[in-house]
């Protein structure tokens, strides 16, 4: 006839399993809170290595061909040539990409920049141009004649805009523009360069 254990061998193997359970939890939880810690800065170093960033513009000349000036109204057309560079690592697309032209505090030119797409890390060169006509000079009293050799000079504002999309890692897109400004002064007499601060 078998004989059962006696009842002390019973509650060491019964009260034996209680701290495995524990240790089995922790781990757990170490193991979760590492993988946290490994997602987050593999999150952070993509931001870093591939963080959109701005295009970046720079206006490399400024024309006015068939400048003239007649009965109080200017009459010419505005060229500029400018580059822009993508420095992201993916390809930047650009669209509603504007050149504007401001004189007196008005606006007297618009015109849009064809839509196109730059690789990453690559420049791409971008020409606007459009036509003034008949600008009506500002009524004020007339200045003193300058002296003998000194050039009257125009002043005229540009403002370039270029935006577009950035894909980041081939899932997320975020959008990003850039704008250069340019102050342009002009000979009244032949509608020459005199000076451009951007």
């Amino acid at each position: 006839m078998a004989t059962s254990p006696p009842p002390h061998h019973r509650q060491l193997r019964d009260g034996g399993g209680g701290g495995g359970g524990g240790t089995n939890l922790a781990s757990c939880l170490l193991a979760t809170a590492f993988l946290f810690l490994v997602s987050a800065a593999a999150a952070v170093a993509l931001f870093v290595l591939f963080r959109p960033r701005e295009p970046e513009i720079q206006v490399s000349a400024i024309q006015f061909p068939g400048f003239a000036v007649a009965n109080g109204t200017l009459r010419f057309t505005f060229n500029q040539y400018a580059s822009v560079r993508n420095p992201n690592r993916a390809a930047f697309s650009h669209y509603d990409s504007t050149l504007q032209l401001a004189y007196a505090g008005m606006q007297v030119g618009f015109a849009f920049i064809p839509a196109g797409q730059i690789a990453g890390g690559r420049t791409q060169h971008v020409a606007a141009s459009f036509a003034v006509d008949a600008l009506p000079l500002p009524s004020a009293t007339p200045p003193p004649p300058p002296p003998p050799g000194a050039v009257t000079a125009i002043e005229v504002d540009s403002r370039m805009r270029v935006k577009g999309r950035v894909r980041v890692l081939r899932f997320f897109t975020h959008h990003v523009q850039a704008t250069a400004g340019c102050r342009v002064a002009v000979s009244a007499a032949d509608g020459s360069v005199l000076g451009v601060r951007c």
